[in-house]
């Protein structure tokens, strides 16, 4: 999926979507790219002089990526998205400008409007950060 595909199924608009491709996609399972650049607004102040991609929006990077797989789906198509929790997060390596962060989202649960993703973000086939994703479906 391209960047268009991408802004048909989030409702996310620069300056905070943070998925540039899908790269792959099945039922289950997809893995994503975002393209980590200087021009980021969120390195001007973490941090000056030192620019690392803040942990929270690596993890919001991956719920996006699960997002557009259930957002792009016949029954989910034009729903909201929401936040539900994460758990067992863990973050391994920096992120920096220049990075290539390959985002990889699995569903391994799916109950009525909630599903919890299994999420892992990596650079270089290194762990960035990892975790436990739950999140919902409403509207």
């Amino acid at each position: 999926m391209d960047i268009k595909e991408i802004m048909e199924a989030l409702p996310h608009r620069y300056p905070f979507l943070l998925v540039d491709r899908i790269l792959e996609v099945s039922d289950d399972e997809v893995v994503a790219l975002k393209n980590v650049t200087i021009n980021e607004p969120f390195f001007q102040g973490h941090f000056p002089g030192y620019p690392v991609m803040p942990g929270v929006l690596i993890m919001e990077a991956l719920a996006q990526a699960a997002g557009v797989l259930e957002l792009s789906k016949g029954e989910n198509k034009g729903k909201l998205v929401f936040y539900a929790g994460m758990d067992n997060v863990k973050f391994k390596k920096q992120v920096v400008p220049g990075d290539q962060l390959i985002l990889k989202a699995k569903f391994i649960k799916r109950r009525g409007s909630i599903a919890v993703v299994e999420a892992v973000a990596e650079v270089d086939g290194k762990v960035a950060a990892k975790g436990t994703l739950t999140f919902g479906f409403g509207g």
